[in-house]
């Protein structure tokens, strides 16, 4: 995907436009295509600013915050638990991974399971 134009080169376009130049004189003036121009044309007849659109930030999340505290409070409450009953109980729509990656955010690390050894008279 191409790097957006400058909010200077929009304003230019809209500035040419209004002088009554020709929408593919201003593109080549501007080292930009029609389409560039046409884009910014139609969004200030549109909405009257010439500005870019702000970036959308990425992915949305698949859960909501309110879901993901219940899953933090859980593994809180019950440390030892896997990440598979961490999904199945809470019916998260990711993987494994994906979860281990969101809690390692959160500042949970994950360490094996301790074994509790049993004393010798047990096992006999």
């Amino acid at each position: 995907m191409p790097k957006p134009i400058s909010n200077e080169k929009r304003a230019d376009i809209i500035r040419h436009i209004q002088a009554g130049e020709r929408k593919e004189d201003i593109a080549k003036w501007l080292l930009i295509t029609l389409r560039t121009v046409n884009r910014v044309l139609e969004r200030y007849n549109e909405t009257g600013s010439y500005l870019a659109l702000p970036n959308a930030g990425g992915q949305k999340p698949l859960i909501t915050e309110e879901t993901m505290n219940q899953v933090v409070q859980k593994v809180k409450e019950v440390p030892d638990m896997t990440l598979l009953e961490l999904i199945d109980e809470f019916n998260l729509p990711f993987s494994e991974s994906a979860l281990s990656r969101r809690l390692t955010r959160l500042g949970f690390t994950y360490k094996k399971r301790h074994f509790i050894q049993t004393d010798e008279r047990e096992k006999m």
